[in-house]
C-alpha cells in the first residue's frame, strides 16, 4: 500500500487522465478535493494563485492556466504534487516539449525517483516514441532493489498510464530478487487477468493463497473478480485446484476453494461430494456440511440441503449435530412448504409425523424455534388451530423457557386463539407480551395485533389510537401494515357516521383470518349489494383477490387486480394492485416477463409508493428472467 501523499496524487491523476484531456480535467478536480494541506499552511500567498490556476484548467483556458502554472511552479519546485498538476495540464494543451522539459528538470531533481521515469517514457508514448519511451521505462524498472514501497510505487505508476505489461514486470522483478514467489500473488493476479492471462492468474493465485496473510474467504473474493462468472474461465480454475488438491491432498484450503467453484457453476452436488469429503477426512462431526446446508438453503437449493443434513443424520446419533441437523432438516421441509404453491395433504401430514417422531426423541427442545415451527405447521397448514393451541400452551409452560421464545409463542399463540374463537384470549396474550417488551421490537408487533384484534371487532376509534402510534415504528413492516390499516378505517367512516359497511368488511377480513372463506365472501357480497357506492368497493375487490390467491385461482385474483386498477386506479390501493399483480405473474404463474411489466407501470405511475424500492430490486438483482 502506499503511504506517501507524493505517490497518491500522480495515481489519482493518471488514473482518471486516461491520456485525454477529459481526464485530466478529472485528474484535476480530484487534485481539487484532495488538495495539498500543509503546502497550501506554508505558502498562503499562492492560494488564490493556484486556485486560479485550476479554475483556468477546468475552463479549458489552458494557455493562462500554463502561465500560472509556471510561476508557481518556479516557487515551489520541489512540490511534487504541483508538478503533476503543471505536467497534465501541458498534457492537456498537447505542450509535449514543455512537458517533456519539465520531466527532464524533475529527474534532475530527483535521480533516485523512478515515477519521473515512468512520466517521461509516458510523453514519448503520446509523441509515438515507443521505443525511446522503452527504454525509460526498462531505466525505471532497474531502479526496484526490493524496497516494497518503491516496488508498489512503481507498479502502480505503470498501472495508471494502462502499461500493465511494465507492471507485471515490476513484481516480477521484486520477487526475483526478494527470492519469494508468493509475496505480491494477489496484486499480479489481478495485473495478469486484467491483461487477458486468466490461467496465469489463477495459478497466481492458488499459489498465493494459503501462504499470503488471508483467508480462503479473500481468494474466493478474488476469483469472482477474475473469473467474472465466465463457465470457460470456472472451468478452467476447476481443473487447477484439482491439480492442487492432487499435488497437495492434505491441504484443505484446495478442497474449500474447489467447493466453492462447484457453487459458482451451479454443481451443487458436486460440492457436496466434495464438503462431505471434507467434513469426514478433517472429523468435523458435521460442522462442515451443517455450514453448506445453511448456504444452500439460503440459496433456495433446498434438496442439497435435505442432503448434506441426512449425511450428518447418518454418522449416527451419538454425533454431537446429530439433534442439529434433524430440527434444521425440519426447518427446511417447513420452508419448502410454505413455498411450494401445489403442497398436498400428504406433504403436509408427512412433515407432521417428522415433528412428532423429533419431539418423541428429544423432548428437552420443545422450547426451541423448531417448536414454533410444529405449531405453525397444525394451525396454519394442517387445520388444527386447537392442537397448535395444545402445544404453544404446553411450551410457555416450561420452566427453562427463555423470555424471547415466550415472547414469540405468546404471539403465535394469540393468533390461533382468533382462529379458535377465543378473541379475548388473544387480546390478554397479546397484552402480556406488551408488556413485557416494552422497549422491543416484539412488543410493537403484539401492539400492532392487538389494533388489529380490536378493528376486527368493530372499535375502531381505539384501534386507530394505536395505530396512529405505531406508524412511527422502527420497523419499516410494522409501520407500512399499521400505515395501511390506519387508512382502511379512516377512508372508510362516512360523514353520517355510518360505520355498518365497515363493521362488516372487518368482520368479514376476521372470518378470512379464520379460514372461513365462504363466510367472509358471503358478507363481501352483502356489503356490495347494500352499499354500491360505498369507498369500501376497492377494499372489497382487494380482499376477494386474497381468497382467490389462497385458492390459486391465479386468473380469478388478477381479474380483481385489473379491476382496481381501471377503476380505482388513482385511489389509495392502486399501487397495492399494481405491485400484487406483479407478484402474482412473477411468483404464481411463473410469467416474469409480464411481472416485468407491471413493475416497470408501477415505478411510472406510482413513484411515490412504498413498493417502488421492491419492484426496482425486481428489475435490478433478484429476477434473474428480466
Amino acid at each position: 500500500m502506499i503511504s506517501s501523499t507524493h505517490t497518491i496524487v500522480p495515481i489519482v491523476i493518471f488514473e482518471a487522465m486516461k491520456a485525454n484531456v477529459k481526464g485530466v480535467i478529472v485528474g484535476l478536480l480530484l487534485l481539487i478535493e484532495i488538495g495539498n494541506a500543509e503546502a497550501q499552511t506554508q505558502v498562503p500567498a499562492t492560494i488564490d494563485a493556484l486556485a486560479q490556476a485550476r479554475t483556468w484548467v477546468l475552463q479549458k483556458n489552458y494557455p493562462q492556466a500554463i502561465e500560472a502554472y509556471k510561476k508557481l511552479y518556479a516557487e515551489r519546485t520541489g512540490e511534487v504534487e504541483l508538478y503533476q498538476e503543471y505536467l497534465q495540464t501541458l498534457i492537456a494543451a498537447k505542450s509535449y516539449k514543455d512537458a517533456e522539459k519539465l520531466t527532464e528538470k524533475q529527474l534532475s531533481l530527483r535521480p533516485q525517483d523512478p515515477i519521473p521515469l515512468v512520466d517521461a517514457g509516458y510523453l514519448y508514448l503520446l509523441n509515438g516514441k515507443e521505443k525511446k519511451a522503452k527504454e525509460y521505462f526498462v531505466v525505471a524498472i532497474s531502479r526496484i532493489n526490493g524496497d516494497d514501497m518503491i516496488t508498489t510505487r512503481m507498479a502502480t505508476a505503470f498501472s495508471r498510464i494502462e502499461q500493465i505489461d511494465w507492471a507485471i514486470k515490476t513484481y516480477e522483478r521484486a520477487i526475483a530478487i526478494l527470492h519469494n514467489p508468493f509475496l505480491y500473488g494477489y496484486v499480479l493476479a489481478r495485473l495478469y487477468a486484467q491483461n487477458g492471462e486468466i490461467e496465469k492468474s489463477v495459478a497466481t493465485l492458488l499459489d498465493a493463497g494459503p501462504r499470503q496473510i488471508g483467508t480462503a474467504e479473500d481468494t474466493k473474493s478474488l476469483l469472482l473478480e477474475v473469473l467474472n462468472n465466465q463457465p470457460k474461465h470456472l472451468a478452467l480454475a476447476q481443473k487447477a485446484v484439482v491439480k492442487k488438491i492432487n499435488e497437495s491432498p492434505e491441504n484443505i484450503f484446495y478442497a474449500e476453494i474447489l467447493t466453492w467453484l462447484y457453487t459458482q457453476k451451479d454443481d451443487w452436488e458436486g460440492a457436496l461430494i466434495q464438503i462431505q469429503a471434507l467434513d469426514e477426512r478433517n472429523n468435523e462431526n458435521g460442522q462442515r456440511l451443517l455450514e453448506f446446508a445453511r448456504l444452500a438453503q439460503k440459496e433456495k437449493k433446498f434438496d442439497i440441503a435435505v442432503e448434506a443434513l441426512n449425511a450428518i443424520l447418518e454418522y449416527g446419533k451419538e454425533r454431537p449435530l446429530y439433534a442439529t441437523a434433524w430440527a434444521e432438516k425440519l426447518q427446511v421441509s417447513m420452508t419448502q412448504l410454505t413455498q411450494n404453491i401445489a403442497y398436498t395433504k400428504r406433504d403436509v401430514l408427512s412433515l407432521e409425523k417428522h415433528f412428532e417422531d423429533y419431539f418423541k426423541q428429544f423432548p428437552e427442545y420443545t422450547t426451541t424455534e423448531t417448536l414454533l415451527q410444529y405449531a405453525a405447521l397444525e394451525a396454519q397448514y394442517n387445520d388444527s388451530s386447537a392442537k397448535a393451541v395444545t402445544i404453544l400452551e404446553k411450551a410457555i409452560a416450561q420452566p427453562e423457557a427463555t423470555k424471547n421464545f415466550l415472547g414469540r409463542a405468546k404471539l403465535q399463540l394469540g393468533d390461533y386463539y382468533i382462529l379458535t374463537n377465543r378473541v379475548w384470549d388473544a387480546s390478554l396474550t397479546y397484552s402480556q407480551v406488551d408488556k413485557a417488551f416494552k422497549e422491543d421490537m416484539l412488543g410493537e408487533e403484539a401492539r400492532f395485533r392487538n389494533a388489529k384484534l380490536a378493528y376486527y371487532r368493530g372499535d375502531f376509534e381505539w384501534a386507530e389510537s394505536q395505530l396512529s402510534v405505531l406508524k412511527a415504528s422502527t420497523s419499516e413492516l410494522i409501520a407500512n401494515d399499521a400505515l395501511s390499516l390506519s387508512v382502511l378505517i379512516i377512508e372508510n367512516i362516512p360523514p353520517d357516521s355510518n360505520i355498518v359497511p365497515l363493521q362488516q368488511f372487518a368482520h368479514a377480513d376476521l372470518l378470512l383470518f379464520q379460514n372461513k372463506d365462504k363466510e367472509a365472501e358471503r358478507i363481501l357480497d352483502s356489503i356490495t349489494t347494500a352499499f354500491p357506492k360505498h369507498p369500501l368497493q376497492d377494499d372489497i375487490l382487494m380482499l376477494r383477490a386474497n381468497i382467490a390467491i389462497k385458492h390459486r385461482a391465479y386468473d380469478k385474483a388478477i381479474a380483481f387486480y385489473k379491476t382496481v386498477l381501471q377503476t380505482f386506479g388513482e385511489d389509495v390501493l392502486g399501487d397495492d394492485a399494481l405491485y400484487k399483480m406483479a407478484d402474482t405473474y412473477e411468483r404464481y404463474l411463473q410469467q416474469p416477463l409480464e411481472a416485468q411489466k407491471y413493475y416497470e407501470e408501477l415505478l411510472l405511475k406510482y413513484p411515490g409508493s412504498t413498493y417502488v424500492q421492491i419492484a426496482r430490486r425486481k428489475l435490478t438483482h433478484e429476477s434473474v428472467p428480466f
